[in-house]
C-alpha cells in the first residue's frame, strides 16, 4: 500500500470497521414451575424462526429495564411481572442488517419474573413462545454468552 493509501486506511476506514456496538435490552422471562424450579421463555426470531429472548432497542422516555418489560409485552405477551432494574448479565451478537452489512450490537439482559401471560398480544401472530428449563433454553440459543448466562440460572 502506498503512504497516502495507507494513512486513509489506519486513519479512516479502520476506524469505521471498529465502530462500538449498538444497544439492545432483553427480558430474561422467568417462572417457577409446579416442581420449583425454574423455567425461561423463550420466543422465536421474526426473520429466521429461532429462539431467543425478547429485545429490542432502547425507547423514549424509558429506561433500559422498562424497555425490556415492553418487548416482553409486545413480543412474548408478559402482561404482569417485576423487573429488576440491574442488568443480569449482557452478551453480543453481530446483527444482520437491511442493506446486507451486519452491525456488532451489546444486548444488556434484564430479569423479569413473570406473573401473568397474555394470549393476545401485538405480535401473537408473528411468533411461538415456549417456556423450558434453563438448560434446555441455553442448548436452544444461538449465541454463546447467552448460552452462558441461561446456565447460570
Amino acid at each position: 500500500m502506498t503512504g497516502p493509501l495507507k494513512k486513509a486506511w489506519a486513519e479512516m476506514v479502520q476506524p469505521l470497521l471498529r465502530r462500538p456496538p449498538e444497544l439492545q435490552v432483553a427480558a430474561l422471562c422467568c417462572r417457577t414451575a409446579e416442581d420449583g424450579s425454574t423455567e425461561v421463555l423463550l420466543i422465536t426470531s421474526r426473520d429466521t424462526g429461532r429462539w431467543v429472548l425478547p429485545k429490542g432497542w432502547l425507547m423514549e422516555d424509558m429506561n433500559a429495564a422498562e424497555a425490556a418489560r415492553t418487548e416482553a409485552w409486545e413480543e412474548a405477551g408478559v402482561k404482569a411481572a417485576s423487573v429488576s432494574t440491574e442488568p443480569y448479565g449482557v452478551y453480543h451478537y453481530d446483527k444482520r442488517l437491511d442493506d446486507g452489512y451486519s452491525a456488532p450490537v451489546e444486548v444488556r439482559v434484564y430479569r423479569i419474573d413473570v406473573e401473568e401471560l397474555s394470549d393476545v398480544y401485538p405480535e401473537t401472530r408473528e411468533r411461538a413462545r415456549l417456556w423450558l428449563s434453563p438448560q434446555m433454553a441455553a442448548a436452544r440459543v444461538a449465541e454463546p454468552e447467552l448460552k452462558a448466562l441461561l446456565r447460570q440460572l
